[in-house]
């Protein structure tokens, strides 16, 4: 990473053991030539506020590397007067842009309001629909007695059981009457006449 840079400032790198002179030497191959700076030699000379720099010209081109001094960033600790930064908000571009508070439509109250019709809608539909929920309620109410007395295709109703239990006894006595064998043909006749019919 640090040999496909194009601007780069690089600090003192102290080498005391073999293994960190190796690594200074590495870093120091890194950097664009200059016959006049021996790099593996002043970047372990550097004192504070040097540095060996090495930028891009106009073409892209790393410049060779040069021994410079950086200068200290200018700063004060403590906050600045009211006159400095209007004198500093008058030069900036961008310095008046701010001085109004616009308050636009956030995506809180936008969904907010879709959330509140959404809402009035549904209630509006609820209100439209209640008598056809009533007859629906009715109707349901009304079918399902109409499959307790008459049963549906997977049950059967109070009328076919009641017909059952009766065709059932009647078989009973007549095949009592009759005979076994004689009887249950006869009761087994009749009930297979009546699920065809139905």
């Amino acid at each position: 990473i640090l040999g496909q840079m194009g601007n780069r400032v690089q600090h003192a790198l102290r080498a005391f053991t073999p293994r960190d002179q190796k690594a200074v030497r590495a870093a120091a191959e890194t950097f664009p030539p200059n016959p006049k700076v021996n790099v593996v030699q002043a970047i372990t000379e550097l004192a504070v506020g040097e540095a060996l720099v090495s930028t891009l010209q106009a073409g892209g081109i790393p410049l060779p590397v040069e021994r410079a001094l950086i200068a200290p960033p200018g700063c004060r600790i403590g906050t600045i007067t009211d006159e400095e930064r209007a004198s500093i908000r008058s030069r900036s571009p961008v310095g008046a842009r701010y001085d109004t508070a616009i308050d636009r439509e956030s995506a809180f109250e936008i969904l907010a309001k879709r959330t509140a019709e959404t809402a009035a809608t549904a209630a509006t539909e609820a209100s439209a629909s209640k008598p056809s929920a009533k007859a629906d309620e009715d109707n349901g109410f009304m079918g399902t007695m109409k499959d307790m007395v008459f049963g549906t295709g997977r049950r059967q109703g109070l009328i076919e059981s009641f017909t059952k239990s009766a065709v059932r006894n009647v078989g009973s006595s007549v095949g009592r009457s009759l005979g076994g064998a004689t009887g249950g043909k006869l009761v087994r006749g009749i009930l297979g006449s009546l699920m065809r019919g139905r």
